[in-house]
């Protein structure tokens, strides 16, 4: 009689013992299995800038982007729109670079390019140069030309072409080194804001008027 006792609540004790696994296996299944369909895979994951900031992979970048409004025609959105000279003129970065490129003619020139890419010095890049050095060049369509030209490629360029030897419009060549968001053209020309996208141009905020041999 105890005999059939003892066998009976061995075989209950098992029996709660095995529910007790079959339920903690269930739970241990459901939460790795909620785990994983809960965790963004590493293709989905946007890139991220150099001071962490989730950025998408064709977005601007560089320090000076920030300067730029956030809306309206001088925004990143509203520079898409419109060619590049029409574009360069709604950014309040660029203004100086605007007056030159209507004072040498230029408008409808860059304009009606396709696929340039424009190295575009900011203000305080012309305000480096002395006052009556950038009057006379100003006041000197065919130097001013050669000047504006020399800051645009006739191709598209895209961070990751970027890097090298390019020619330019003037008819000589610029030299870009540099990778990822840091990059610096003949040497001394850093990029402020780059991968701006107008409809017909790539442009790279520069902080430094380029010059092209004499």
């Amino acid at each position: 009689m105890r005999t059939a006792r003892r066998t009976t609540s061995l075989a209950a004790l098992l029996a709660a013992g095995t529910l007790v696994f079959g339920l903690t296996a269930c739970g241990s299944d459901s939460d790795s299995s909620s785990k994983s369909s809960s965790t963004p895979s590493s293709s989905s994951s946007p890139m991220t800038s150099s001071s962490g900031t989730a950025m998408a992979a064709d977005a601007p970048f560089g320090t000076a982007c920030s300067a730029v409004p956030k809306d309206g025609a001088g925004s990143f959105t509203g520079m898409a729109k419109d060619p590049v000279a029409t574009a360069a003129s709604n950014n309040p970065l660029l203004s100086t670079l605007v007056t030159a490129v209507k004072q040498a003619g230029l408008v409808d020139t860059l304009n009606s390019a396709n696929n340039i890419t424009v190295f575009a010095p900011t203000n305080d890049a012309f305000a480096k140069i002395p006052k009556e050095t950038l009057d006379a060049v100003l006041a000197d369509k065919a130097k001013l030309t050669s000047i504006l030209t020399y800051h645009v490629t006739p191709d598209r360029l895209t961070p990751t072409t970027l890097d090298g030897t390019h020619k330019t419009l003037q008819g000589t060549d610029l030299k870009v080194t540099g990778s990822g968001q840091d990059f610096t053209v003949n040497g001394n020309a850093k990029v402020l804001c780059g991968n701006v996208q107008t409809s017909n141009a790539t442009v790279y905020i520069i902080d430094t008027v380029l010059m092209p041999a004499s």
